[in-house]
């Protein structure tokens, strides 16, 4: 009789199994509990200590989102990295970090692609914005994931989830970029509002991406 086949399903579904954690609704709500209040510290310190906000300097308020985002997003998402064994806590931060802009880059090819002005005018602020969405969609499967483009694959292109965490990577992401997309609706339109100016509508689109997270904690618990 051949064993092959059934012995290699079985690796594979370890190795799936060792890629994506299973995790309590409680710690879910706990990781996105931190989360969105690092982003309402973002917003609260932009307006109260700079005096800005997305309206007001866009490329400034999303700096200051992304950087204080940061390094919560990637400490907190590199504790479920794929193989503990093999992979050592300090690479998946390192991993996460490096794909800041690694992602930021496609963002801004991609939304300059779909018709993101361009200009040097925009510059500061296609960066700004283009590193906040990379945060939101790259950097957390990268410090799970690595460089696996089967788990890739499988939790964006293919959406089969094997665990809890690939629900809190996926969902968000395509909440960001879904929010994005429909935030960049009103810009063509004639309302003549500063609102509607790049990338301010996209960026509040994005940030919408919240009702992912309760999302997220709804399906691990069913």
């Amino acid at each position: 009789e051949n064993t092959t086949a059934p012995t290699t399903m079985v690796a594979k579904a370890s190795t799936g199994s060792e890629a994506s954690k299973s995790i309590t609704a409680w710690e879910a709500l706990f990781i996105h509990l931190i989360s969105m209040l690092g982003l309402a510290l973002a917003l609260w310190m932009a307006h109260s200590v700079y005096s800005i906000d997305l309206i007001s300097d866009p490329s400034g308020t999303l700096f200051q989102l992304w950087v204080m985002e940061t390094p919560i997003l990637v400490l907190l998402y590199s504790r479920y990295r794929q193989n503990p064994q093999q992979c050592s806590y300090l690479k998946a931060v390192g991993r996460g970090i490096l794909a800041l802009p690694v992602g930021a880059l496609l963002n801004a090819l991609g939304a300059i692609a779909l018709g993101a002005p361009v200009g040097i005018q925009y510059l500061k602020k296609t960066i700004n914005w283009s590193l906040m969405m990379s945060l939101l969609t790259t950097v957390p499967a990268t410090s799970v994931f690595g460089s696996s483009w089967t788990n890739w694959q499988r939790v964006f292109a293919n959406t089969r989830f094997i665990g809890s965490v690939d629900y809190m990577i996926s969902i968000p992401a395509h909440g960001a970029v879904i929010g994005a997309w429909f935030g960049a609706w009103p810009m063509p339109l004639d309302w003549e509002r500063p609102w509607q100016e790049w990338p301010i509508c996209v960026s509040y689109g994005a940030i919408a991406w919240i009702p992912g997270w309760i999302n997220c904690i709804i399906w691990i618990c069913t």
